[in-house]
Order: C-alpha cells, then structure tokens, then sequence
C-alpha cells in the first residue's frame, strides 16, 4: 500500500504550532505534499526539514512568507526536480518533483488570481505552461500522481455556492474548461472523484476564513491527487481529514494499492 497526503499547511510554521507534525507521524504516509510553506530555508526547523523517519525536499519561493512547496517522502528519490523552469514561476516556489524508477510524485501550488487582474493574468499564464507540462509528465514512461492545491474547483458539485461564484477566481470558465481538458484530453485522472463521483459538501478541502465559511461548511474542493491512469486505478482509500485544522486547507490522503 501507499499512501499520499496533500496539505495546504497556509504557513508550516503556523501548522507546527497546531499539532501539524504529531497527526503527520501518525499518519505513516509514504509521501506528504505540502504547499504554501510561506518559509525559507532559515526558517525551518529540523523537525520541518526532516520529520522522524522521512526525507524532506523544498522548493522555497523567492519573497519571504509566500507561497513555497514541499515533499516529505520515506524513500530518497533517484532525482528531484525543483521548478518547471520559467523563472518568473519558479521564483514563486510553485512545483517540485521526485523522479524514482517507476513513479514520480510531485507538490503543485497554482497560484491565486483572486487579489486582482493582474494575478489572474499570471494564473492564466502558469496554466498555458504548465497544460504543456503536463503532456510531456504524461509521456515521461513512469505512473505519475501530481498532489496540491489546483485552485480551481472543476465542477458545480465541488463548490457550495457554485452560482455565486460563476465569475470569480476559482471557478471561471476558462479555469474549469482548462481542468476539463486536462482530464479528458490529456487523460490524466482525478484520484478523488474516481472513488467518490457524486459527493459535495465532504469533498470540499478548503474554507474561506470570512464570514461562517467552515462552520456552515460553505467549502471548495481545489486540493486534488490527479495521476496517470494505472495508478489511479489502484486507489482505494480517500479521506479528507477535518477533526484538527492545520490550516485554512484540510488535508486530502489516498491510499493506493501499490509499491513505491
């Protein structure tokens, strides 16, 4: 068996200090995706670095206390990959990869285009890249998961006020076509909706932290495992665990039935 968690940790400091760490030792994941570490190297801890038992790998954005991803993995990889390449993305910390011999397993955190126009345009931006990325990772001859936070919610079972939200970043057309294409095109697939097609408000992983938004369960599901076909195929297991919060994110884990 193995098992994936994705977590949004809004802040791995703020997240250590939530009892972030303990939950992830007993957790005995093979692979932790973090996104939004909002820390640089000197920031981190050894307990952040290196958690009991794993190996930890970083891709760190360039301005302090933004954006940043991470894996945490049982096994050392052959090779991690840190970046897509493009300079303006990569210095926002945004992907890493570890490459092993049959799998590779990587962190994603698509950028917000919720604080204005011109950080749609890079979202959008981000997205025409990475849609090319995504093609060749397809190709690349090994299974693939890709963990994060997409923000994108794909379709209208995946947000509570979907009708609300038809002309706001998260949700537009554009964004929900891309994601469509993405799956259906490319034939990528998402890990979640295979083993759970018609479920609403327990898939949603994150909740505005205005107004009631958690207490009412007025959720997104942006955080997703999509992965080549085969693997995702032997998924048997997804939780999205919401009894302590680590964040204004709720992590997503998979079990898989497979060996690194």
């Amino acid at each position: 068996m193995l098992r994936v968690i994705s977590a949004n940790l809004n802040g791995i400091r703020s997240a250590t200090t939530k009892g972030f760490f303990p939950w992830l030792e007993a957790q005995k994941a093979d692979f932790t995706c973090l996104q939004e570490l909002k820390a640089q190297a000197a920031d981190m801890t050894t307990e952040m670095l290196n958690p009991p038992g794993l190996f930890g790998y970083f891709h760190y954005a360039e301005k302090k206390g933004y954006s940043g991803v991470g894996i945490y993995a049982r096994k050392q990889p052959l090779q991690v990959v840190e970046g897509l390449g493009v300079p303006e993305i990569d210095n926002e910390g945004r992907y890493i990869e570890l490459v092993y011999d049959k799998l590779s397993v990587i962190s994603v955190y698509l950028p917000s285009g919720s604080s204005g126009d011109h950080r749609q345009a890079a979202k959008f931006a981000f997205m025409e890249h990475f849609y090319g990325h995504l093609a060749t990772l397809f190709k690349c001859g090994r299974e693939v998961i890709l963990c994060g936070d997409w923000n994108i919610a794909h379709q209208e079972i995946d947000l509570k006020n979907w009708k609300g939200n038809m002309k706001n970043s998260g949700f537009l057309p554009e964004e929900r076509a891309w994601l469509t294409k993405v799956l259906s095109e490319q034939g990528w697939a998402d890990v979640y909706r295979g083993l759970h097609p018609d479920t609403t408000g327990e898939a949603y992983t994150w909740w505005s932290n205005r107004g009631q938004a958690w207490a009412k369960n007025v959720g997104w599901r942006i955080d997703y495992q999509i992965a080549t076909p085969a693997i995702a195929a032997t998924a048997r297991k997804a939780s999205i665990y919401k009894d302590q919060r680590f964040s204004d994110h709720a992590p997503l884990t998979i079990d898989y039935a497979t060996e690194l």
